[in-house]
């Protein structure tokens, strides 16, 4: 599979309109797949972009390592703050704004890292951590702190579930 191939999910999610290389956010996402494009085909590739990668994660403050489990179709909405746990696993269509953080719990019953399912938008200020699962066609609302299981078509409010088949329409 060629980059172009590999990219294309990300860059339809932004429109697929030229230009969009110009996005800070876009570009974060583009650099990341270039990292995860070129770690197994050619190790000279991905120490190049891994280096040009380390430059964007401290210009923008986010903090997501180049072997993170992001799915396609990845958006960040908003640049600064962001946090993922190189443990973490995000599936596909996840849009994702400023000051969230995706973190690991060391102790208790859910030590671990989260597993985020598809089709999710995690609004500014959530907090997820620990061992848990966040299912499918979720929208998780602004300052949530989730350390429990989430199903699948669910509004997470605060610590509230709310059952919504159209949970993510017109976010992700």
């Amino acid at each position: 599979m060629s980059f172009k191939n590999y990219i294309e999910p990300d860059k339809e999610k932004w429109g697929g309109k030229r230009g969009i290389l110009f996005l800070p956010q876009y570009k974060f996402v583009y650099i990341k797949r270039k990292c995860e494009y070129w770690r197994k085909k050619n190790k000279l590739f991905f120490i190049f972009w891994r280096i040009i990668y380390q430059k964007y994660k401290i210009k923008y403050l986010i903090d997501i390592p180049a072997k993170a489990v992001i799915g396609r179709g990845f958006k960040i909405e908003h640049i600064g703050g962001i946090v993922i746990n190189p443990e973490a696993i995000l599936g596909e269509n996840v849009t994702i704004l400023n000051n969230v953080l995706i973190g690991m719990e060391k102790r208790g019953k859910r030590a671990g890292t989260p597993q985020i399912g598809n089709r999710v938008y995690i609004a500014a200020g959530a907090v997820i951590v620990g061992k848990i699962k966040i299912g499918n066609n979720v929208l998780i609302a602004a300052n949530s702190f989730i350390n429990f299981d989430v199903p699948d078509n669910s509004i997470v409010i605060g610590n509230r579930i709310i059952p919504n088949d159209f949970a993510t329409q017109g976010y992700v």
